[in-house]
């Protein structure tokens, strides 16, 4: 069985408090190990509680584990992305380690450049979310709206506006692939979806593509682009 060594971590003192954090990745790595038939040899659980939380020597157990699995010559296995980092240039970082990575989420065949392109799209995912927040409180300032105590149906209708340009960014970044495979001959919804699970590549829920899911998305994809 081939060894990693498992890197848990939360952000905050509250989660940290409650537990529920570090047991559902340790569930999560324990349940992936156990199907793909690793051995967990060791456990570094790092907690954060303050800024700049991205930077190496800011993370000790972090270090720890990147030695650890040095010294064993294993890869370091996480149960989802996030828990190294939002941060492209900090994963690239790590990347230059040379200590192999495995994402219980994106499976064990991801490579360095898969870790990268997630890690990208996340961190643009999360500077979209800031930027139309920012841009639609400031409009709804600019129309005499009171934003200190917004009301459920305000703060509903601001959250699906955040969450239609995110949808929406999405759909930009994936139909270049998408035509790259239809370029291939796979024109149908089945070959799509076969060809972006073959790939690797994630639905927006983070899961596998199904029909339903391409059709979705061409169909937002085409909706879209009426509108330009």
């Amino acid at each position: 069985m081939d060894s990693v060594i498992a890197y848990l971590r939360v952000s905050t003192q509250r989660q940290q408090r409650s537990g529920l954090g570090i047991e559902a990745q340790r569930a999560t790595i324990a349940r992936f190990a156990e199907a793909e038939g690793m051995t967990v040899i060791g456990e570094f659980v790092e907690i954060e509680t303050g800024k700049g939380a991205d930077a190496l020597e800011r993370r000790p157990q972090l270090a720890a584990a990147l030695k650890a699995a040095r010294i064993n010559k294993c890869s370091v296995l996480v149960s989802k992305l996030d828990r190294l980092s939002r941060d492209v240039a900090f994963v690239s970082g790590l990347m230059a380690q040379r200590v192999p990575f495995i994402v219980a989420e994106l499976g064990r065949d991801a490579d360095p450049f898969m870790l990268h392109l997630y890690a990208a799209l996340a961190e643009k995912e999360r500077r979209l979310i800031s930027e139309r927040t920012r841009a639609a409180l400031a409009a709804k300032r600019a129309n005499g709206a009171r934003l200190g105590n917004p009301g459920i149906v305000a703060a509903g209708s601001l959250g699906r506006s955040v969450q239609t340009a995110v949808a929406e960014e999405f759909v930009a970044s994936l139909m270049p692939v998408v035509e790259a495979i239809r370029s291939t001959g796979s024109t149908t919804l089945e070959a799509i979806t076969e060809a972006l699970n073959q790939r690797g590549i994630r639905s927006a829920r983070g899961g596998k593509w199904h029909v339903s899911s391409v059709s979705n998305l061409l169909g937002r994809a085409q909706k879209f682009a009426a509108t330009q």
